[in-house]
């Protein structure tokens, strides 16, 4: 049975941790150069601190101190949460290589597989339960990685990885706390009191990024409280649960992938083409961006839990207004069909009809 009391002042310590820590942070990182330069890709005009992460992090873990966790893995998710925090903070003060930013997620999520903690089977309609077995060990190791560079690749504009991500948090707790699943309870609600402490901060117009320290840290812990719970979530292709969660961020990975490896460019090479980039160029103001991608995420964070406990039928319908989704953001954002905006338009001239016809 869940104490919801200590989850509330869980969330709090987190909450007002990460609101009050970001003060030094921000002084900190001027100090010692941790900062971000405007230059032609990025879009903010002042040189803006970085090492945000550092407040969520510290807020996180002085709420997970109150709530004491117990788990076998907790030690190595501890080491790798380090170890990714140390990579992003060097990576936000001295901008290091790609490769050595991979080399340290590869060596948290080394930690977890030594830990055991590995995602070892999927369920499947007619086949039931599948046993990875020696595959489940590169599955985990692509699923850390991937996760955790698809936040930090989503962090391009003021508070939208904080955002999303606690978006996808929430959706998660709500699963953990329908499912019983208290680790996963206690992880995510601590995170989602730091990210809101440290969004006041970050919020556009930001006065500090998380940097990251803050995107690799988040897109760790959530590739972390996935494989805790929703990996391990009995329903129809629970698999595709956590994806459908960070469907946004998955996506955007994904289309920068292609596109790069379409126009012959280095995967690795940042650019202004992701998701965000592309509603700004079509037109949307930087606040209505993020709003839009918040909205989306939380229509996806919903799907996910609807799909959690959903028959085969009703799985397969969620899938469809998923990829339906997937594809009106893909519209609005610009980047499918040449620019074209099919579906868009025909909902606005629904829409349009019908204030004309109570008009």
């Amino acid at each position: 049975m869940f104490n919801y009391v200590d989850f509330i002042i869980a969330f709090l310590i987190a909450a007002i941790s990460s609101l009050v820590l970001t003060y030094p942070v921000i002084k900190f990182a001027n100090v010692i150069g941790a900062v971000d330069l405007p230059n032609h890709r990025k879009v903010h005009k002042k040189v803006t601190p970085r090492l945000g992460g550092i407040a969520i992090f510290l807020g996180a873990f002085l709420g997970a101190l109150y709530l004491q966790p117990s788990h076998p893995h907790l030690p190595e998710i501890l080491i790798g949460a380090l170890v990714i925090i140390l990579t992003g903070a060097l990576d936000d003060r001295f901008s290091i290589r790609p490769v050595v930013k991979l080399t340290g997620q590869l060596v948290a999520a080394s930690f977890l597989v030594s830990s055991g903690l590995i995602i070892e089977k999927l369920t499947l309609p007619f086949f039931g339960t599948v046993e990875l077995g020696f595959v489940s060990v590169l599955i985990t190791v692509l699923w850390v990685v991937g996760i955790t560079n698809a936040i930090n690749l989503i962090d391009g504009l003021d508070g939208l990885a904080t955002g999303v991500t606690t978006i996808a948090l929430i959706s998660i707790f709500i699963m953990a706390l329908i499912d019983a699943q208290l680790l996963v309870a206690y992880l995510s609600i601590v995170l989602i009191g730091a990210n809101l402490g440290f969004l006041f901060h970050n919020f556009y117009p930001a006065k500090i990024y998380m940097g990251d320290s803050g995107s690799n840290f988040l897109g760790y812990m959530i590739a972390v409280v996935s494989m805790l719970g929703l990996f391990k979530n009995i329903a129809l292709f629970s698999f595709i649960i956590p994806i459908i969660v960070l469907a946004v961020p998955i996506f955007d990975t994904l289309f920068a992938i292609v596109r790069r490896a379409y126009n012959k460019e280095n995967i690795m090479m940042a650019d202004n083409k992701h998701v965000h980039y592309q509603l700004l160029h079509a037109g949307y103001s930087h606040r209505t961006t993020v709003l839009i991608i918040y909205g989306f995420s939380a229509l996806f964070g919903a799907m996910a839990i609807l799909f959690s406990n959903a028959n085969i039928t009703i799985a397969f319908v969620i899938t469809l207004f998923v990829l339906a989704l997937l594809h009106i953001f893909a519209e609005l954002a610009g980047i499918v069909m040449g620019g074209k905006r099919p579906v868009l338009d025909s909902i606005g001239r629904l829409f349009k009809k019908k204030r004309n016809t109570e008009g």
